[in-house]
Parts: structure tokens; C-alpha cells; sequence
């Protein structure tokens, strides 16, 4: 069994970020709402084992405080956050929502996990941007945790 000591799987809680990035790349690309996305999703999911509670919290989290999050990654990018690239855009609001409002999760897991999501479905090197924004991103968000990790 995977679980750590404060009950988290991670490998559950990796498949509810991949879900979270298609169900938001097709709210990207749809416009429908919230709760139809995370509806279908939701039921989909129940034939994989992923973390349910976590996946609607980053889906409901990101589309709550998008504009928040898209203007706090702005400084980060080198075009408008509606340029980049949907699949890129979607690992980078996720990764935005839970490096700055799920501060329980370590910033190395954030970043990791947007990589690994923007390899799987992305294209060829969407990883290395949306690695070297969310460097950027975590080193201002989360300045005490970042500095004590490079030491």
C-alpha cells in the first residue's frame, strides 16, 4: 500500500490531478459548467481509483480563483495566459490553485506532478515550459519553503 502516514495515497492523488487537467482542458475548450464537467468526470472516475474529494477540490479551486490565478502567473510567462497552450494552460492553473491554496502540499509534488501531466498529454516539450514557469512561480509563492529546499 502506497498511503502515507497522514492517509494520503499518491498515486490516487495523481490520478485525480490528471483527471482535474482533462476535465479542465474540456471546460477550457467547452465553456460548460463546473458541475457538468466535474459530474462526467466524477462518473468516469468510478471505474478508476483516484481521489475524488481532491479532484473536485482542484477542478471547483482553479475555476473559482481563475482570475487570481491567471493574473498571479502572468509575471511568469512570456505570453498571455489565453495563449498558451490549453493542455499547458491546464497543468499550469492547477499547479497555480495548489501552490497557492493547498500550501499541504509540497511545492516539489506541485511542479513534479505538472510535469509529469503536461508530458503525458501535452505536447513534445510543453513540460520544460510549464517547468520553468512553476520554478519561477514557487520560488515567489512560496519563498520560505523554496529558499530552504535549496540550501
Amino acid at each position: 500500500m502506497n498511503r502515507r502516514r497522514d492517509g494520503i495515497d499518491p498515486v490516487h492523488r495523481s490520478r485525480a490531478r490528471r483527471r482535474a487537467l482533462q476535465a479542465l482542458y474540456a471546460w477550457q475548450m467547452t465553456g460548460g459548467s463546473a458541475e457538468q464537467i466535474v459530474a462526467q468526470f466524477a462518473h468516469e472516475q468510478a471505474h478508476e481509483i483516484a481521489d475524488l474529494v481532491y479532484f473536485e477540490d482542484i477542478v471547483f479551486g482553479v475555476i473559482k480563483h481563475l482570475t487570481d490565478i491567471d493574473t498571479a502567473l502572468q509575471p511568469f510567462l512570456d505570453r498571455t495566459v489565453e495563449e498558451v497552450d490549453p493542455i499547458e494552460r491546464a497543468a499550469l492553473r492547477i499547479a497555480a490553485y495548489e501552490l497557492r491554496h493547498r500550501i499541504d502540499v509540497p511545492y516539489r509534488v506541485v511542479i513534479n506532478e505538472a510535469i509529469d501531466t503536461t508530458k503525458r498529454f501535452g505536447s513534445e516539450h510543453g513540460h520544460t515550459f510549464v517547468n520553468g514557469v512553476l520554478d519561477h512561480a514557487a520560488a515567489a509563492w512560496r519563498t520560505a519553503e523554496f529558499d530552504a529546499k535549496r540550501k
